[in-house]
């Protein structure tokens, strides 16, 4: 496994195309990163789908709402629409470049409407870059990122099957 500097602000995502490791920035998005260990402390992000796929670009998830198979509220057709019940956050944005790996919250044309879901960039996106809010970057298991199944919807999507954060795992 990639070494973690800082094991409670790593998270170890297991999807169902692997495992994926992902080192988070507190410095650069605080709300952001506490938001996302709240969130994967609950347990929110364990078993939702990665709705929104596209080559070249990122793979979307987060949706705890609409996007989680493993509960009654799973509604594939809107997987995407949803966040959780926290109030959306402000907006952390920094000069950190979205390049391959970087972890970014995902939010709708309101700046201050990130909540629940995030993005993986699969190669440079800089043009997000200030417009989005860098919260982390993959530094293992890229490859893995790299097999999820595209689409816009995705039909029969890929999924976290569980995110913990590294300080909460023996």
């Amino acid at each position: 496994m990639a070494e973690i500097k800082d094991r409670e602000n790593a998270l170890i995502m297991e999807t169902t195309k692997g495992n994926v490791v992902i080192e988070m920035y507190p410095d650069l998005a605080p709300g952001h990163v506490a938001r996302i260990k709240e969130l994967v402390r609950e347990g929110a992000y364990d078993g939702v789908v990665f709705h929104r796929v596209i080559d070249g670009f990122m793979a979307q998830t987060g949706d705890v709402k609409f996007g989680n198979s493993s509960k009654p509220t799973y509604a594939p057709s809107r997987a995407g629409m949803g966040g959780s019940d926290k109030p959306d956050l402000k907006a952390e944005f920094s000069n950190a470049n979205h390049g391959r790996g970087t972890c970014s919250m995902a939010r709708a044309q309101n700046p201050n409407s990130a909540n629940s879901q995030f993005f993986i960039c699969f190669d440079d996106a800089s043009f997000l870059n200030r417009q989005y809010t860098v919260w982390g970057q993959v530094i293992e298991g890229m490859e893995n990122v790299d097999k999820i199944k595209r689409g816009e919807p995705v039909q029969d999507p890929d999924k976290i099957v569980s995110l913990k954060v590294a300080a909460d795992v023996q």
